[in-house]
């Protein structure tokens, strides 16, 4: 992989992170209204906001050879499926006071992402990756034994993000592309739910003035810009970096639930996130000193040979 793709994808990568660690503070103001519309609205906007886009750059050329692989067309419509998932779970978890476990969620999720990257890419770990998996383990085993139920909505959100970004990289398509593509398959479900609910007069689009409705309008662009940087990078950097990026989301997200939500957290909820806290330490430092490893021997490879001596007559 090149080096300036490689940079161009941690960009990519910091960005859509970043934005989707704020997004509880958007989804928190629509908490009055069911996950289910919330929801629908998000992938109906989403379209125009992809077109729109397409338009700007004009970037058409990949759709009709696209349309010519059903193997492509059926990831696809696998990345759609777990999207749609994901972003339930998500909406439904911060309008019930449950941001602090959807961010566990998205904490775990590099663990599983590179656990993906190992079965399924054949990406070989470190010892010390292989360590930061093991305690990622334990903290859910933890966390479940002290609530006496499995942590599901953090384990939903960590499998369907984690598979979505391994199917996301398989498909080839760009960040705009990709978003493009799930928004066109998601767009008449989406809307068909929406004319349902208007028929029977429970919609809210109209009903409750006009800062609502801008609110939901603005599904589609919020939704779009990390999604298209996510796109982008997962198709410029591997699965394993992918992961090392991903907690800077959630740390955003359980620092809301916490400080702007006022969400409890219970002794065992502590020692859960201790536990992968510590595992995603592990990580970094792993992460690092591979990269520091890695610069030292690219300049050493680089590094001009010595002139040979003068042969003396």
């Amino acid at each position: 992989m090149a080096a300036g793709a490689g940079r161009a994808g941690l960009a990519y990568g910091f960005a859509a992170y970043g934005m989707w660690g704020l997004l509880p503070l958007y989804w928190h103001q629509l908490s009055s209204i069911g996950a289910w519309e919330v929801l629908a609205h998000r992938m109906v906007w989403s379209l125009p906001t992809a077109l729109l886009i397409l338009a700007l750059i004009r970037s058409w050329s990949w759709i009709r050879p696209l349309l010519r692989q059903p193997k492509r067309l059926a990831m696809l419509l696998g990345t759609a499926g777990l999207i749609t998932v994901n972003w339930w779970l998500f909406i439904w978890s911060v309008a019930n006071e449950r941001t602090i476990e959807a961010s566990l969620g998205y904490f775990i999720n590099p663990l599983f992402t590179i656990a993906l990257g190992v079965l399924l890419l054949r990406e070989r770990l470190r010892r010390a990756q292989w360590a930061a998996v093991a305690i990622g383990g334990l903290a859910v085993v933890v966390m479940s034994v002290a609530y006496g139920q499995v942590p599901w909505i953090s384990l939903a959100l960590s499998t369907s993000f984690a598979l979505y970004g391994l199917l996301k990289k398989q498909t080839g398509l760009d960040g705009v592309e990709g978003f493009s593509a799930d928004s066109l398959l998601q767009f008449l479900p989406a809307a068909g739910y929406l004319l349902v609910l208007a028929t029977r007069g429970d919609g809210t689009f109209t009903a409750e003035g006009p800062g609502h409705m801008l609110l939901l309008l603005a599904a589609g662009p919020i939704t779009a810009l990390p999604l298209i940087f996510f796109g982008a990078a997962a198709v410029r950097v591997p699965l394993s970096t992918l992961g090392l990026m991903q907690y800077l989301a959630p740390t955003s997200m359980f620092l809301l639930g916490l400080l702007a939500f006022g969400e409890e957290m219970p002794p065992e909820r502590w020692t859960g996130f201790v536990l992968v806290w510590t595992a995603l330490t592990v990580l970094t430092w792993d992460a690092l000193r591979h990269a520091r490893r890695s610069r030292a021997r690219t300049v050493a490879r680089h590094a001009p040979a010595p002139a040979a001596g003068r042969v003396r007559a």
